[in-house]
Formats: C-alpha cells, sequence, structure tokens
C-alpha cells in the first residue's frame, strides 16, 4: 500500500485556487481513476473533479468553502498495484503496465472528463462507496437553485413523470456499494440542500440517472409528508424577547469574486457613455412569428432575431467590436466577432459566448444560444463558454424593465441593452395607432468611437428591428 497526495491542479488560464463547494466522497470510500471527488469552483466556472488515483481515500485536505491554492495538498489515497500517475508508465518493476497503457489511450483519445493532463478509464464507469456513505457535504454559503431567466427562452426540463414520494422510513434504492447515477453538480447540491439521500430516490429516467426533477419530487413528498404528521396544537411563544435580525456575510469569492472584480475594473477604467433610441418592434415581432411558423423546428425566438441584428451592426460600425490595449495606448478591433448574452443561472447572471457568431447563420445562431442557455440553467457552462467575448447583448426586458445603463463587461468596449416590448400609442403615418414599442440602449466605452459612430449603430439596430428587410441588405 502507498499513500498519494493529489494537489490540485491548474484548472485552466492561470487560475491560482478554487473554492470547495462539496465533497463527493468521505474518508473510506472507495474510488477509481477518473471518479469525480469533489465539486470545486473556480474564478471561471463551477466543476466536477476528477481522481488521478484509485485506492482508498484517506484525507479530505479542506471542508466546504475552503479555498485550496493550486499545487496544494487536496486529498490523500491510499494505493495498491501499478501508479498510473508515474510519468515514465514503468511502475515499480520498470516497465509499462496494462493499467497505464489503457490510461493514456484514454486520455489521447479525448474522452470529455479528461482534465488538465487526468484522463480516463472504463473502470471510472463503475463507482465504489461504502455502505452508508451519506449525501455529500453541503455547499459553500451564496449557492441557489436554478430558475430559467426570464429574458432566455425557456428550456428547463420539466417536471413530468416523478418517481414515488418517500415514506417516513425511506427504502434505499440503491444497494449498497452501488454508485448513485448523477451526471450534474447541480442535482447534487440540490439534494445537499434540502437534506436527501441520493440513494433514497429511484431515477425516473430510463438511463437510470437521478435528474433534477427526481430530487425535486423527493423534496416535495419529504413537505408533505411533515406536514401531515405535524401537530395540530400551536406552541406558546417565548417569554423572552425576540433576538434581533442578524447579519449576513457573503464571500465574494469563486465566479461573484470574479464579477465583481470585472465590473470594477469597468467602471474605474472604461468612459462609458450611453444612447439609446425608442423603436416600433411591431414588424420585428410579426417576422418572427412568420419564420416559427415556417421553420417551427429552428425554434427562433427573439434572442437570436435580436443577436443577428447585432452581429450585421458590427459589420457595418467595426470600431464597436474592439477592446482597449492600455499598455500600447491602441483600440484593438476585433477581426471575430463573439457574441456574449446575459444569461441566469444558479450561481447569478453569467455572460455565456457564442464563438464565430459572425461566421453564423440564423439558424446556427438559434441553437448555439440554446445551448448555451441550457448549459447556464443547469450551471454547466465551461470556462470557454464565458471568456473570449467581444461584444454583449443583454435583453433586460424580462425583468420588466424599460431601460438601463449598464456596466461594460470588461475588456469589450461595448453592450447593447434591449427593454420591455410593450402596447403603447404610437403615431404610423401621421396616425395614432397601437403599436408594440420597446427601447433599444447602447453603451460605449467612447474611447474606442465618438457619438457619431455609437449613434449610426443604434440607429442602425433601430431601422432592422422596426424594418427587419433591412438585413437582407446585408446578408
Amino acid at each position: 500500500m502507498t499513500s498519494k497526495v493529489f494537489l490540485l491542479p491548474d484548472l485552466g488560464e492561470g487560475l491560482t485556487e478554487a473554492e470547495v463547494v462539496s465533497w463527493l466522497v468521505a474518508p473510506g470510500d472507495e474510488v477509481v481513476v477518473d471518479q469525480p471527488i469533489a465539486v470545486v469552483e473556480t474564478a471561471k466556472a463551477q466543476v466536477e473533479l476528477p481522481c488521478p488515483y484509485a485506492g482508498r481515500v484517506v484525507t479530505l485536505h479542506g471542508e466546504a468553502g475552503h479555498v485550496v491554492d493550486v499545487g496544494a495538498a487536496f486529498i490523500t489515497v491510499e494505493i495498491a498495484g501499478p501508479d498510473v500517475s508515474d510519468p515514465d508508465g514503468q511502475g515499480d518493476s520498470g516497465q509499462p503496465s496494462e493499467a497505464v497503457d489503457a490510461y493514456r489511450e484514454e486520455e489521447r483519445a479525448g474522452s470529455g472528463n479528461v482534465l488538465i493532463g487526468y484522463g480516463t478509464s472504463e473502470g471510472s464507469r463503475r463507482r465504489r462507496r461504502r455502505a452508508g456513505t451519506g449525501a455529500p457535504t453541503a455547499p459553500a454559503a451564496g449557492s441557489s437553485l436554478p430558475s430559467a431567466s426570464p429574458e432566455m427562452p425557456d428550456t428547463a426540463t420539466p417536471v413530468t413523470d416523478s418517481p414515488a414520494k418517500p415514506t417516513a422510513t425511506p427504502e434505499i434504492s440503491s444497494k449498497p456499494g452501488a454508485p448513485v447515477r448523477v451526471i450534474s453538480p447541480l442535482v447534487r447540491t440540490l439534494a445537499a440542500e434540502h437534506g436527501i439521500d441520493l440513494r433514497t430516490i429511484t431515477p425516473s429516467a430510463p438511463s437510470g440517472v437521478i435528474r433534477r426533477c427526481d430530487v425535486m419530487a423527493a423534496v416535495e413528498g419529504a413537505a408533505g409528508s411533515a406536514s401531515t404528521v405535524a401537530p395540530s396544537s400551536t406552541v406558546a411563544p417565548s417569554s423572552g424577547s425576540a433576538s434581533p435580525a442578524q447579519d449576513r456575510r457573503i464571500p465574494l469569492t469563486g465566479i461573484r469574486g470574479t464579477i465583481a472584480s470585472r465590473l470594477a475594473t469597468s467602471r474605474r477604467e472604461i468612459p462609458d457613455a450611453t444612447t439609446w433610441v425608442d423603436v416600433d418592434a411591431t414588424e420585428f415581432l410579426a417576422v418572427r412569428r412568420q419564420l416559427a411558423d415556417a421553420r417551427p423546428e429552428a425554434r427562433l425566438g427573439v434572442l437570436a432575431l435580436l443577436a443577428r441584428i447585432m452581429v450585421a451592426g458590427l459589420r457595418r460600425y467595426p470600431e464597436l467590436n474592439a477592446t482597449v490595449d492600455t499598455e500600447a495606448n491602441e483600440v484593438v478591433v476585433k477581426g471575430a466577432v463573439n457574441l456574449g448574452f446575459a444569461a441566469q443561472s444558479p450561481r447569478g447572471l453569467v455572460v455565456p459566448v457564442v464563438h464565430g457568431a459572425g461566421e453564423m447563420s440564423l439558424g446556427e445562431l438559434s441553437l448555439a444560444l440554446r445551448e448555451l442557455t441550457t448549459k447556464a440553467m443547469d450551471g454547466t457552462l465551461s470556462p470557454a463558454e464565458m471568456t473570449g467575448g467581444t461584444f454583449t447583448l443583454n435583453n433586460y426586458g424580462g425583468y420588466g424593465v424599460d431601460g438601463s445603463t449598464p456596466i461594460i463587461n470588461h475588456p469589450e468596449a461595448a453592450m447593447v441593452g434591449v427593454g420591455r416590448l410593450i402596447d403603447k400609442p404610437w403615431v404610423v403615418d401621421g396616425q395614432l395607432a397601437v403599436r408594440t414599442v420597446g427601447t433599444i440602449g447602447l453603451t460605449f466605452d467612447h474611447r474606442v468611437c465618438d457619438g457619431g459612430t455609437a449613434g449610426g449603430f443604434i440607429r442602425y439596430v433601430a431601422d432592422c428591428i422596426e424594418r427587419p428587410t433591412t438585413l437582407l441588405l446585408d446578408l
């Protein structure tokens, strides 16, 4: 037997630390190569961290909420047999082992579970845990449940075909030592927050994977059971005075800290200005309905059409698809349009990025936006999917507001905001009519362009919304 200490690796782009959200294993558990052992949050994303060793867990170096530096001890595992972490793959005998060969073959194959040099193996699909291991450690303070963003298409999985609700003495559906099939770390977090033992849940999906709807059904069942057995008598109030409300501290770490730092940098460095215009979106919405009827399988929404208009506008006014290199004292006009958009996630507002949006058709844009929105709602966005943006679209109208002066997503140079679209009196050809009207705003870095360029861009966007056929000139 040999003890191996797994040091926290660099999780990408030079990150220096990660916060432990929850542990997926406990001391004494048996683990296999590439088995997820913890959910960690970096400044970019929340990810499951796989273990590079197979063996028995000895020590967890840090509790939930603890920040671990890159290169520091993360977990200690007692291993037996070939050491697959041996860089030469020769083990104690000096000859490559079959385990190492299989490990490297999986790594070269490009499995989706590869993380910073750690590959996957067939054995990783069979997690072994000791009987009686409870639910994972509760997540750090500040985590929240997923909710569909009001400004994004509602792609959340509906709660249907719910499994049987647990009774007062729930039956363990998973056999001792058998794996609990949970793919999403969000599901584990949700179960931990409500005190639900994942082993008591019977999956509703044919694949046997426990989903969010299964956990929510168990939560509702537990609440129903509690209300049934609750006594009817009321408890007399305490004779003592009520204690005052306590202050609550929310650490600015992980993504929350990154957002705070970026916004502060933006406000400190960027001399921003905002311009806006009211638009008649009646024809815009009519065209959307026509496209939806003609291509229902494409699921073209308002966000996709707005994104397509932004791309066309940036082709005409590329100065806004830029950043400022303060060290070189230069404006860098980006060649590619990587369109970011605001989306709701379990940890708050995030900005996924559609890379290469400038080269996409309307249908391709729509598909990319839907996929990223779903990942944002599930909390599964990767760091690469939240970085590299060159321009941001913020559809805050879904919150029921007309306008805003948002802070630019540093280091970008501009952001377009779209307010709510509502029926208002509007003059059309000299006659008063009821039209669907909204406000479009552009916040821009005044260093990259003057008011004429900014005004030209927002006017072009407004013209495309009022007369969508204008886009045909730029196809």
